[in-house]
Formats: C-alpha cells, structure tokens, sequence
C-alpha cells in the first residue's frame, strides 16, 4: 500500500517472485471512468473506490477468475497466494478489504519521503496517475494503525532490501 510512486508495483511483483505468488495489480481493477478521471487530474471518490475495492477483495480470493490451472505454491486451502499493488490509502479502504477477502491480509505500507515520490511519478510519463495529485494522495493517506497487520518500510531502500525486510516482518 502506498501513494503514487511509493514502488507499489515493482516492490509487490519482487516479494510476488520471492514467495513463488500470484502478483497482481489494483490498478489493472479500476473502471475505464475511474482511469479517466484520474488521467484529467481529479481524484476518485470513495463512491468510486467502493466497487474497485469490491474487485480488489474479489481478485485477491479468485486470482486466477476460477480457472483450474492455479499456481502450486497455494495456501492449505488450495488458493493461491496473492501479493497485490494496491494503494489502500485510508483504514476505512482497508477495513473494506479486510471485510471482503475472505483471505487473511498483511499490509506493507511503502513510505516516502514527497519529493522522492515526485521524482518517481514524474519519470514515469504516460502513467495515467498525473504528478499532480500526488498532494491529494498524501492528504488522504491514513498510515497504518498499531491494531492492523502490516508494517511500515522506507521505500529509499534498495528494492532488494525492503523485499528482504518485508519477508522477514510477515507473519508465520
């Protein structure tokens, strides 16, 4: 979890790898509406969040659509485990998804200093996440309370390193 340039998608597709995963991407979940939105440089709504984080919940239960072929590294239930990019940016949307996976979830909030963020965001152009509302993202942002499962990782680490830090502070 983390705003816009946290590394969300590099940093969870690395861990995805090192624990033989599922990597998948929140943002491949948003509606055509919500990327449009977003690409004009207006920040969603919780109403527009709200199915988004339905999908998110939906997918990190159901990686694979209920194909057969899923991966062999599952959980003793025989789901997969997922590792998913998601911003997750207020407890409000992670009690959501928390409330709708029926899998367990352990939160990685990739913090950072703003203006390594916007360094970040503005290197990566044609991203439909403008630099531009990076502030909004951070006035939004509601870090991780002491009662949630997660932890909190520099992202001026090396992305080998925070993988290393992240393997080391999941539970069991």
């Amino acid at each position: 979890m983390g705003v816009s340039g946290s590394g969300k998608s590099t940093i969870a597709a690395a861990l995805a790898q090192r624990l033989g995963a599922v990597f998948a991407d929140a943002d491949d979940l948003h509606s055509d509406g919500a990327r449009a939105k977003m690409a004009a440089g207006m920040p969603l709504t919780d109403d527009d969040r709200a199915p988004w984080l339905k999908r998110v919940a939906e997918h990190i239960d159901d990686p694979d659509g209920g194909a057969d072929d899923a991966p062999v590294d599952a959980s003793e239930s025989g789901t997969p485990r997922v590792v998913m990019a998601c911003s997750a940016l207020r407890r409000a949307y992670r009690d959501a998804l928390r409330r709708d996976a029926a899998t367990p979830l352990f939160f990685v909030h990739l913090h950072g200093d703003p203006e390594l963020l916007a360094a970040r965001m503005r290197a990566r152009p044609g991203h439909f996440m403008p630099p531009a509302l990076l502030e909004s993202q951070l006035a939004t942002l509601e870090p991780l309370s002491p009662d949630e499962p997660g932890v909190v990782v520099d992202i001026a680490e090396d992305p080998d390193d925070i993988v290393a830090e992240i393997v080391a502070a999941l539970p069991g």
